[in-house]
């Protein structure tokens, strides 16, 4: 009993009694029935506790507020009914063992170490990441874009060993979950995906993915299921309570020894989204909403939080968040980091675009002539391009649609116009901007003022039509699409990678596993998820660039090859 807070201690058994204590089941609350003097004094106290009428105050049933309630009862000692003291009993230690696990993560070291078999080497910054994480098994790591808050939680699992564990991500990012945790984890780790709506025995493993969408009809298994550990990747997706999305993330989050969000945007100038996020984490922390909109918003319902920077605040110290933006870890970071993201594309609308390929395909078989032959495959190159490019299109979109929302200023680059079309209708509602070689002098001035300016986050650029340009106000450049040379990335990177730019530059390359990515990949030394290639950091000799293009052609004929093996073959 010692090693518990004097609030948490047992009260005398001897004392008066003012009333009683009891549980109601139907409001999953505590409710206290006594005199005036201790029902009064509660409401003034505590602002979670409510109850109309005189001799009545309700208590969430969270062990925070648990402790609260039993720190009021050891000095108006009550009751408690007979037929709910097994629960309450098992409440209080809860409570203890809670504010135990609280005192030891605020004595805890700073930082950890992942174990010697995670294969990869976390900053400083991350180390304190993983050291949160293990204190608190409950939380939402909310770090900034791009500092690595996967890598973290595939620590934290490789450290705890805690699997099962359920991994649940925004429908384009289960491939790159995948990859990753075949890159830190390695390739032991069992790995499967749900599918479909239908809830299925699922075979034996350490890690499950799904994505949101799929999340109620898996809603009544996932609980039954074992999951120790549950991680919700953009939990922003679940700001938004009244949805079987929404209960399902609930209930399995309830059934769960860990659960961790992951978003680069916490949301707390809205009072009702955070709350409904906190949640899922931690059931009731901030009180029922009626108390939250009440205590932390302009009032009853209110969705606007008063003072957010103290509910952030409130919330770090309590170990309920973790967030660091750039800024904060600047000197940590490369002045520019080059990330491959592994996407989804759309398989159906690849097949049929390819079907484009079948007939120069015929002539390249029957060519005999060099020249000809190379005209050709630089044909059926433009059209697997293009069909790759328009199947992963949606997914490219999705991905950007993060960037935005989490306030990064989004260089988007692609190829070929039909994409950028395409772009431009899934995400007309971020008021995109481009500079595709398509406009006129004066339409390629106004959209580069209006990016400048900041009347837009998102300007769209053809990889080989932006040179010259000094877009330095951007935070972070995505190629939706790739090109044969490494010289015409690095240059479109410096479009924003230039003097000015005080920030560390994300430079994202979206590949798709099907298409030409896979081949353009290996052209330009990129493998996944890591860059390992030179990416013409400096300007290019001329021999370098002719080596260059003598690779890209070698990649272009390997292509046109596996194009018509897998031809062959159907």
């Amino acid at each position: 009993m010692n090693r518990y807070p004097p609030y948490l201690r047992d009260g005398d058994p001897d004392a008066y009694r003012y009333g009683t204590l009891s549980y109601n089941r139907r409001r999953k609350c505590w409710e206290i029935h006594a005199e005036p003097c201790v029902t009064e004094l509660a409401k003034r106290l505590f602002p979670g506790c409510e109850g109309s009428g005189r001799g009545l105050a309700r208590f969430t049933a969270h062990r925070r507020v648990v402790g609260d309630l039993n720190w009021l009862m050891l000095r108006y000692p009550l009751e408690v009914r007979e037929s709910d003291r097994a629960r309450w009993e098992e409440a209080l230690e809860d409570a203890r063992e809670f504010a135990v696990r609280r005192e030891a993560a605020r004595r805890a070291p700073e930082t950890a170490e992942p174990p010697g078999e995670f294969r990869a080497e976390l900053m400083d910054f991350q180390k304190k990441g993983l050291a949160f994480l293990l204190n608190n098994r409950r939380c939402l790591l909310a770090d900034d874009m791009g500092l690595g808050k996967t890598v973290q939680a595939l620590a934290f699992l490789c450290a705890t060993q805690a699997y099962p564990a359920l991994i649940c991500a925004p429908p384009h990012l289960l491939t790159n979950w995948r990859r990753e945790i075949d890159r830190f984890l390695g390739p032991d780790i069992r790995v499967h995906v749900l599918r479909g709506l239908t809830p299925r025995e699922l075979p034996e493993g350490e890690i499950y993915l799904t994505h949101y969408l799929l999340l109620r009809g898996w809603k009544e298994a996932l609980p039954k299921m074992g999951f120790r550990t549950v991680i919700f990747d953009e939990m922003q997706e679940l700001r938004h309570a009244g949805t079987e999305k929404y209960s399902a993330a609930s209930l399995v989050s309830s059934a769960a020894e860990n659960v961790i969000g992951l978003s680069g945007t916490p949301i707390y100038n809205h009072g009702g989204e955070i709350w409904n996020v906190i949640n899922v984490l931690d059931f009731h922390f901030l009180g029922d909403w009626e108390s939250f909109s009440r205590e932390w918003c302009y009032g009853y319902g209110s969705n606007i939080v008063a003072k957010p920077d103290l509910l952030g605040s409130y919330l770090k110290r309590e170990g309920l968040m973790l967030r660091r933006v750039k800024g904060d870890v600047l000197s940590e970071l490369p002045p520019k980091r080059r990330l491959v993201i592994e996407i989804d594309s759309d398989d159906k609308v690849y097949r049929e675009l390819m079907k484009g390929a079948f007939a120069p395909l015929m002539q390249y078989r029957a060519e005999e002539n060099a020249a000809r032959r190379a005209i050709l495959a630089d044909a059926i190159s433009q059209v697997e391009r293009q069909a790759t490019g328009i199947a992963k299109a949606p997914y490219v979109c999705a991905f950007v649609r993060t960037l935005l929302e989490g306030g990064e200023r989004v260089l988007l680059m692609a190829h070929h116009h039909a994409v950028m079309d395409i772009y431009k209708k899934e995400l007309q509602g971020y008021r995109p901007r481009f500079i595709t070689g398509r406009e006129n002098e004066s339409q390629k001035e106004a959209s580069y003022t209006a990016f400048m300016e900041a009347k837009t986050d998102l300007l769209c650029l053809s990889l080989r039509a932006a040179s010259g340009l000094n877009l330095q106000s951007a935070t972070c450049v995505v190629f939706g699409e790739l090109d044969w040379s490494p010289a015409v990335h690095s240059q479109a990177e410096d479009r924003a990678h230039r003097i000015g730019q005080k920030d560390s530059l994300l430079c994202y390359y979206l590949v798709s596993p099907h298409g030409s990515d896979r081949a353009m990949q290996d052209a330009l030394g990129l493998k996944i998820s890591q860059f390992v290639g030179l990416m013409g950091d400096e300007q290019p000799e001329p021999e370098e660039q002719l080596f260059a293009e003598s690779q890209a052609r070698e990649h272009i004929l390997a292509l046109v090859e596996r194009l018509l093996a897998e031809q062959a073959e159907e």
